[in-house]
């Protein structure tokens, strides 16, 4: 699915917000979601979310292990699979999510969320 600035699309999954406070008191009074089903316009789309710090870091270390790994003393090749492993899901996670857009949309109540995966809209 493409999205492109003023398409309609629709929230495809019920999206939880955070916590709602009363007053100067701070009590919690609920918790704040947008509904599933609930229409609005997509106003901007930011694009490819960035990598993690996880994830270019593993690119870092398995580049350097494949180009320089043959010529490393033993015990540095160990620490630096260890940590190449230990970086792994994250890099799988990363790999399995693919590509991922970002957008704004003005929901037709008037709430604006920024920063939503188009994974959770629907185009209508």
């Amino acid at each position: 699915m493409t999205l492109e600035e003023g398409r309609r699309v629709r929230l495809a999954e019920d999206l939880g917000i955070g916590e709602a406070f009363a007053g100067e008191s701070g009590t919690p009074a609920g918790f704040l979601s947008l509904g599933a089903g609930i229409e609005g316009t997509v106003e901007r789309v930011d694009g490819v979310l960035p990598e993690s710090q996880e994830v270019r870091e593993y690119q870092r270390l398995k580049a350097l292990f494949e180009d320089y790994g043959h010529t490393m003393p033993a015990a540095s090749r160990e620490r630096l699979e260890a940590e190449i492993a230990e970086l792994e899901p994250e890099w799988t996670a990363h790999r399995e999510r693919g590509d991922r857009v970002t957008v704004r949309v003005r929901w037709d109540n008037g709430l604006v969320l920024d920063g939503a995966h188009q994974e959770q809209l629907t185009p209508l």
